[in-house]
């Protein structure tokens, strides 16, 4: 999984209101993207109950609080309360009573609030929680923003991918990370990758050393994430070797369950590796949008065969 989210953090993220601030909200983890109505808790029904999701009540919950006795309202909250959920998240506004701010305190569970509809408070949330809490490895590699399209550049230590990265920035693209990228799985056909902290903005370059792309390029340089659409794979040239020259069929390489689109790239003395991974980037575009030249040219050659019988 990725890093731990604490409640502060949700706090701060939605902006939300603290009820029981007497209660450290740091030391409380959130472990789960998901969130829960508890509804059917609130009715009594506790079989299955994720307790370790956030828990928001709107205001079909509320109306239904409403309804109950004192001693059963009572009764009600000592057991939900119980399981020690994350937090207890109120959303439209609605002030939670005394009694459950009371047993959120009783229990060391927060107790927030936010003035948000319910339904954007459970998306917002889940995005934000899915991002945070996504799988997440570090691999040796290079992501840039080329066009819109992410492309995660690869290979041995030395062979040019730095090189490669300066050159598309000073093309116009943009930097996200050098050296080391995150990769997030933030869902089943998405994986967005960052830069550590403390190498975000800068590149190694061998016989140089370390530079900022943000203070020598500007701010238009660098990106904080950015969807991997694309790798590259540079490696060194095999005289021998047969590499792909058509495109006809696209080769995939695996992270975290997910396949991302992978060209190898042979480097040699004389090829611009900006340039081929410009239209590389360009290329997967158009296939994204229902053109693959080499189809094109296969269909034109067989066009003319069959015109010649």
């Amino acid at each position: 999984m990725g890093e731990n989210v604490t409640i502060k953090e949700l706090i701060n993220e939605l902006n939300l209101t603290n009820y029981t601030p007497g209660i450290d909200v740091e030391s409380i983890i959130v472990k789960h993207p998901e969130i829960n109505r508890p509804a059917l808790q609130l009715a009594g029904f506790f079989d299955h109950f994720d307790c370790e999701r956030v828990q928001i009540i709107g205001n079909v919950e509320n109306a239904y609080i409403k309804t109950l006795d004192n001693e059963k309202k009572k009764e009600t909250y000592d057991k939900l309360l119980s399981y020690h959920v994350p937090c207890i998240l109120y959303a439209r506004g609605i002030q939670p009573d005394e009694d459950m701010i009371s047993y959120c305190i009783h229990y060391g569970v927060p107790c927030l609030g936010i003035d948000q509809s319910t339904t954007y408070v459970t998306a917002e949330l889940v995005r934000w929680l899915n991002v945070k809490l996504a799988p997440v490895i570090s691999i040796h590699g290079v992501l840039v923003d080329v066009f819109g399209e992410g492309v995660l550049i690869t290979g041995d230590s030395g062979i040019g991918k730095s090189e490669a990265a300066l050159e598309l920035v000073k093309r116009g693209h943009r930097l996200v990370s050098d050296d080391v990228v995150e990769i997030r799985k933030v869902s089943q056909k998405t994986l967005v990758g960052t830069a550590p902290d403390i190498t975000k903005h800068f590149i190694e370059l061998r016989g140089i050393g370390i530079i900022d792309v943000k203070a020598l390029y500007g701010v238009l340089s660098v990106k904080d994430t950015q969807s991997i659409d694309l790798v590259i794979q540079l490696e060194d040239w095999v005289q021998n070797k047969d590499y792909d020259r058509l495109g006809l069929e696209d080769n995939y390489i695996e992270y975290l369950g997910n396949q991302v689109v992978c060209h190898v790239l042979p480097v040699r003395p004389g090829r611009n590796l900006a340039i081929i991974v410009e239209t590389a980037a360009v290329n997967h575009r158009q296939k994204q949008m229902g053109y693959n030249a080499a189809k094109e040219l296969y269909n034109r050659v067989q066009a003319n065969i069959a015109g010649k019988d």
